[in-house]
């Protein structure tokens, strides 16, 4: 199927063969793209795609000038609860978007939108999880039918600097107590390191048996429990790491590994995805989340990204390091066929809005009683 966009051609690919063959004109795509994050990148959406997708389900828009590769939108047809095209990556990617080279957005988003115009009218199109300035705000400009944005996850970042200079933004109080923290594990003899292409496979496993026991007895997130979520992991954070968008960091302690914190990287951006840990370390009253982002720090700032992005969620521990706050966007999508379906999924997340700020209302109101 190819539909005009404006001397380019938007080509719909569903065949599984064709999407991995893509990766060398992908990567090329995605390094062209400002607002392209590690989510975007070819080895993290195919892998994902081996491990979530579903049979029939894939929907690739690909925009070409003649035979370049100048944009693509990587989406999935789901069925249930309704029919809706949705970005691969899912509920683990941090962000979702689309990618469009440097000099062709404006075109390009035309020509995505005149070609998604035609899919909305039997499927609402649902980004999920997109940050501000990314490309599918493009899109949602040229948009010519129904429309709606909301807001939708919290994600908290931090200037790409070092250590000593983070502690220098807090208040007086809390920067001494953080400086002390620093100063235990110089004592204790903590040292990280970020380990070679070689070791990246099995510093991953090691990553989430750690995470395992860290969480062992208590609530944690199920997915990251799953063999499909290891070898997705291991799957793409191999190559990303040879490419340079991951980084794998181990934390020795008394000759053993500790610890270990996943990073995917961008130009503009360090992203701390998962971490895991040995429960001994609490025993010892080593400060973990100063361990981590003492050396989360130090890679930011060695780069010439400009942000260290705690990702999403707004967990009470990320607000000692006086973060900004960004809230990530959701852009619903459809033709007139599918208005409903619009109204549904906007209702239902509004209703899910006000529940969530009840709940962290109550109790609050329980304590003044």
């Amino acid at each position: 199927m190819t539909a005009s966009g404006r001397a380019l051609s938007v080509e719909l690919c569903t065949d599984e063969r064709t999407f991995a063959a893509l990766a060398e004109e992908w990567g090329k795509l995605h390094g062209s793209c400002p607002s392209a994050t590690p989510f975007q990148s070819h080895a993290w959406l195919h892998s994902w795609w081996l491990s979530y997708g579903t049979p029939d389900g894939l929907r690739l828009f690909l925009v070409r000038r003649g035979d370049e590769l100048v944009g693509a939108a990587p989406l999935m047809r789901v069925r249930r609860p309704m029919p809706k095209l949705m970005p691969i990556g899912g509920a683990i990617s941090d962000f979702c978007d689309v990618l469009l080279a440097e000099g062709e957005a404006e075109e390009g988003s035309l020509a995505l939108a005149d070609a998604l115009a035609g899919a909305a009218r039997t499927a609402l199109i649902d980004f999920r999880d997109v940050r501000p300035g990314s490309a599918v705000e493009r899109i949602y400009r040229h948009w010519r039918g129904p429309r709606c944005r909301l807001r939708d996850s919290t994600c908290l970042e931090l200037p790409a600097l070092p250590m000593p200079d983070l502690i220098k933004r807090l208040p007086t109080a809390r920067a001494q107590r953080i400086r002390n923290k620093v100063n235990r594990l110089g004592r204790l003899g903590v040292e990280w390191r970020v380990v070679s292409h070689e070791e990246t496979e099995p510093a991953v496993r090691r990553l989430l048996e750690l995470h395992r026991l860290q969480w062992e007895g208590k609530k944690v997130t199920p997915e990251h429990t799953r063999p499909r979520f290891l070898e997705h992991l291991v799957r793409s954070v191999v190559p990303m790491a040879r490419s340079g968008q991951a980084a794998v960091t181990e934390f020795l302690f008394e000759g053993a590994v500790v610890a270990v914190n996943l990073h995917l990287l961008s130009g503009a951006m360090t992203g701390e995805y998962l971490y895991g840990f040995h429960p001994r370390l609490r025993e010892s009253k080593l400060d973990v989340a100063t361990m981590l982002l003492r050396a989360s720090s130090e890679l930011a700032s060695s780069g010439e990204g400009r942000i260290l992005s705690m990702l999403r969620g707004d967990e009470p521990y990320k607000y000692r390091w006086c973060p900004e706050t960004v809230h990530n966007q959701r852009f619903l999508l459809a033709g007139v066929p599918t208005v409903p379906l619009l109204a549904a999924t906007a209702g239902h997340s509004a209703a899910r809005h006000s529940a969530k700020k009840v709940l962290r209302r109550k109790p609050a109101v329980q304590d003044q009683g």
